[in-house]
């Protein structure tokens, strides 16, 4: 039978979570398939730990059901769960060895003592920590440190491991690295993550698919590519990226475009079609840093509005332009530095009129 005749890996039906009258889970649906890498993405309070305890069998549910493998978790404590939670603080044991850290997850487990030592040379040489066995946690670096963690979680050999914010205490630099470190680990394991982050570039990063939370509920559910570039809402587009968004309204429909009118710009723009709106309907239309153009002059294309330079910020790689319309709002656009130089290199300087072009397929239009 093939994984998708079997059901889904992790099947979470209706979920709630109540503390008194909080409701920090409200109705959850949410299916992970077997060897995923799932984000649940959101900010502090949005409920994504909450629901990742109820996977972990440290809190249960007020209402609804979990099921890990065809097996409904309701009930079952967490020493009984082929789960396995990898904390922010990483919980290791000051006064033990890497080794004896990696070990204590299996001091429950029926193996002999040269299988234990056996599964623990496995996990280290899994994380390249090897050389680090004999040292203590104080004497390596947090990112060696937060790969212990993970050795110590994946000895017990999960179905399913949840990590919560696994790589926040960490700085960006190396964050990044044990970013693609842990990607490598789980395509080599094949154990099921499932990440919890409040940090939109981890969860695009790490993750195959995102669920997008807000107020205990789920917004969108999809792929990065997905969530970043079909945004399904206001909330998943603002929380997502960078992006700037207008009151605009429905005109109609040309060449399978719609034609948006946007008060700010002054102008009819044209956007890609979405299905169920109508003509006369108030909707709002976005527009993200990368996707505009900047020219001194006029752009070809349907969508063409003028304004002038107000702000400019140089990051090496690209700079932000913030240009201000006629109507007084405000936009953000980037442009790539592919040529190396000083002022030369810039599109266009303060206090410059220019025009912003896009094509119509970058405008997003929102309904809700």
């Amino acid at each position: 039978m093939s994984a998708s005749e079997a059901g889904p890996f992790l099947k979470i039906e209706g979920v709630s979570k109540s503390f008194g009258s909080f409701q920090a889970v409200r109705d959850v649906s949410l299916t992970v398939e077997k060897g995923e890498i799932f984000a649940l993405l959101g900010g502090s309070g949005c409920g994504k730990t909450t629901l990742l305890r109820m996977l972990a069998g440290f809190e249960e549910p007020t209402s609804g059901r979990i099921f890990l493998d065809g097996r409904d978790m309701a009930g079952v404590p967490p020493w009984n769960r082929p789960v396995h939670m990898m904390f922010q603080s990483y919980a290791l044991f000051p006064h033990m060895t890497v080794a004896k850290n990696v070990a204590y997850g299996l001091k429950h487990e029926k193996m002999t003592r040269a299988e234990r030592d056996a599964r623990v040379a496995e996990m280290l040489d899994l994380v390249q920590l090897t050389p680090f066995a004999g040292r203590k946690p104080h004497q390596i670096s947090g990112g060696q440190r937060q790969r212990v963690a993970l050795a110590r979680a994946l000895a017990r050999q999960p179905k399913l491991l949840l990590l919560d914010e696994p790589l926040a205490a960490l700085d960006k630099k190396l964050r990044e690295h044990t970013q693609f470190e842990l990607m490598s680990i789980q395509a080599r394991t094949g154990v099921t993550f499932i990440v919890v982050t409040h940090d939109q570039e981890e969860a695009m990063t790490l993750a195959d698919r995102i669920a997008v939370m807000d107020k205990g509920q789920v917004k969108q559910v999809g792929s990065p590519t997905e969530i970043y570039e079909f945004p399904n809402s206001r909330f998943v587009a603002g929380f997502i990226g960078s992006i700037t968004s207008f009151e605009a309204r429905v005109t109609g429909r040309e060449d399978g475009l719609l034609a948006v009118e946007v008060p700010a710009f002054g102008t009819r723009v044209m956007a890609r079609d979405v299905a169920g709106v109508t003509e006369g309907q108030a909707v709002t239309l976005a527009l993200r840093p990368e996707k505009l153009t900047i020219s001194k002059d006029r752009p070809e294309g349907p969508n063409a509005v003028e304004g002038m330079v107000k702000d400019l910020a140089y990051f090496g790689k690209d700079s932000l332009y913030r240009i201000s319309l006629p109507s007084g709002a405000l936009v953000q656009a980037h442009a790539v530095n592919a040529r190396r130089g000083t002022e030369a290199a810039r599109v266009a300087d303060w206090d410059d009129r220019v025009w912003l072009g896009f094509d119509p397929g970058a405008a997003i239009v929102l309904a809700e």
